[in-house]
């Protein structure tokens, strides 16, 4: 059956109004894969939570499905998962944590609609859990706020509060608070209800934890002075008007905060109630002249994520589309907006982590697979009908560089086939100059750690070992060909060719630079994270 995608859709609306699409945030450690585990758990999406450092007997979890992530203990890429509980349709889009891979995290954070910034209860607001909180921040992402690992030693609840005040700017208004101080913790108290839940172990947290509502009066006999202390605290906030305002959240100036223990799976049914309640829905996109796509507009999205070796049984690769405005119909036909050119949507899937399942239909909201769609790059817009472009991602400045080379030449052609895979899904930065030669790239990448996932993906994926040689550079500069030909013979620099076409200077220090734009002033040097369409017109 075919679809007139100029006539509006009345089924669009509403299942716009049902998604929540959301990443959660934070520091390494904090919790962030635990706590994905535990929601999908909750929702019934799994029936046993996996752990990333995890017992005997414990799977491993649903989002962190690469091996280097099973070995570390880490998330080293994104991972889509869709879900439904009650009468809506979670999209989470889990990220990963460390400062390595900040610009997937950037890219995710681009295609969802609120955050959940993770809190470790010991360490408080991390220095990536900043970094991150600032691009929600620029993005006007509505953030809510989680307490974890309140059943371990952690600061006092009213100094986090101070902390997250003092440090983001917005006010936190708790929707619950601890009964129980940090390491010791008997339930939460419901500040909307007044109600205690109290706090009931699982054996190894894998399974759900069922939570005991009991009334003020039973909580006072039962907890005594920690149920006290609790309501006296919470009585202070709400003398400082601490409470939860959905215009306010919205609009960017207040947090919900809700304390609670991911990894014993307590807590984390509220923090779906809170997504459901007060997270936004899908709503219009800005396009990249600065007006909203309605959701109601024909079939329009971006793509924020591709990925290859999602399933060993299956050498494609998969592009994460989020659909951002009317209907997705698998095996429409669809226009790139880059290159002008149809193409149709045979292979659509809905993302479970690395589990993928055909999908016929997606509404606004929703993240869909679009497999061996070779056309898509990250940052690529697609529609149906009217004709719109979606901004492009943030592009970091590569600070580390690597030169690479196979091991075996016999191997060359995987090589190639490996390293152009990977710089398609924007894993790390390629670039090849004309005295290194064609078959000898260079590496840019943010962190270090992006070459162990190039190596881990290069042996695995594609077969072909390599050799890395860490190469002189700290900080690179986009140039024109004029300043090239300048920068070519000068020393401590080389400039390379990016694989889209950009030419890049590259500089031994941020201190040599300095004294190279200061000797030649007239030199082409952009700040790569600064750059705009105009620098090159």
């Amino acid at each position: 059956m075919t679809t007139d995608a100029s006539v509006p859709n009345p089924q669009v609306s509403r299942e716009a109004h049902r998604r929540r699409t959301f990443a959660v945030i934070s520091h390494p450690d904090a919790g962030k894969s635990t706590l994905t585990e535990a929601l999908l758990l909750h929702a019934r999406a799994i029936t046993s939570a996996g752990a990333t450092h995890g017992k005997a007997g414990r799977s491993g979890t649903v989002s962190d499905w690469m091996e280097m992530e099973k070995a570390r203990g880490i998330s080293v890429t994104s991972a889509a998962i869709q879900f439904e509980y009650h009468d809506a349709v979670i999209n989470l889009v889990d990220t990963p944590g460390h400062a390595d891979f900040s610009e997937d995290t950037f890219r995710v954070l681009s295609a969802v609609d609120a955050a959940v910034m993770l809190v470790d209860a010991a360490k408080g607001l991390e220095p990536q859990t900043m970094k991150l909180f600032a691009v929600c921040k620029q993005r006007g992402l509505p953030v809510i706020t989680v307490i974890n690992k309140w059943d371990r030693p952690g600061d006092a609840p009213l100094a986090l509060m101070d902390e997250i005040q003092t440090r983001t700017g917005l006010l936190p208004t708790p929707l619950n608070w601890p009964v129980g101080e940090a390491g010791d913790l008997r339930g939460v108290l419901d500040r909307r209800t007044g109600d205690f839940l109290r706090y009931t172990r699982t054996a190894g947290g894998a399974t759900v934890a069922e939570s005991v509502r009991l009334d003020a009066a039973h909580a006072a006999i039962e907890e005594g002075p920690a149920w006290a202390s609790a309501v006296e605290e919470s009585e202070l906030l709400d003398a400082e008007a601490q409470n939860h305002d959905s215009e306010l959240f919205l609009d960017g100036q207040t947090t919900p905060v809700l304390f609670c223990a991911a990894v014993a799976n307590f807590g984390v049914q509220q923090l779906l109630d809170t997504l459901v309640e007060f997270a936004p829905s899908a709503e219009a996109r800005i396009d990249i002249d600065g007006n909203p796509r309605k959701v109601t507009s024909p079939f329009s999205g971006f793509v924020f994520k591709v990925q290859s070796g999602m399933n060993s049984a299956h050498r494609d690769h998969v592009a994460f589309v989020r659909v951002c405005s009317g209907e997705f119909r698998r095996g429409m036909i669809v226009t790139h907006a880059a290159t002008g050119r149809p193409f149709a949507t045979k292979y659509a899937q809905q993302l479970f982590g690395k589990e993928r399942t055909v999908t016929d239909q997606a509404w606004p909201g929703d993240i869909v697979g679009l497999v061996n769609a070779s056309a898509l790059r990250v940052g690529d817009s697609i529609f149906e009908d009217e004709r719109v472009e979606f901004p492009p991602l943030p592009l970091f400045s590569p600070e580390h560089f690597r030169a690479i080379r196979p091991v075996d030449s016999s191997k060359h052609k995987q090589f190639r086939r490996g390293i152009d895979q990977l710089d398609h899904e924007g894993i790390i930065q390629v670039m090849r100059s004309e005295v290194r030669g064609e078959q000898a790239p260079v590496l840019g990448a943010v962190g270090p750690m992006q070459f162990e996932v190039v190596e881990d993906r290069m042996v695995h994926d594609f077969h072909a070992d390599i050799r890395m040689e860490a190469l002189p550079y700290q900080v690179a500069r986009k140039t024109d060909k004029e300043s090239a030909l300048v920068l070519a013979g000068t020393r401590q620099v080389e400039v390379f060719t990016r694989s889209d076409g950009t030419l890049l200077a590259l500089f031994s220090t941020p201190w040599r630079l300095q004294a190279i734009a200061k000797e030649n002033p007239k030199l082409v040097l952009i700040d790569i994270a600064n750059a705009t369409a105009e620098d090159f017109m």
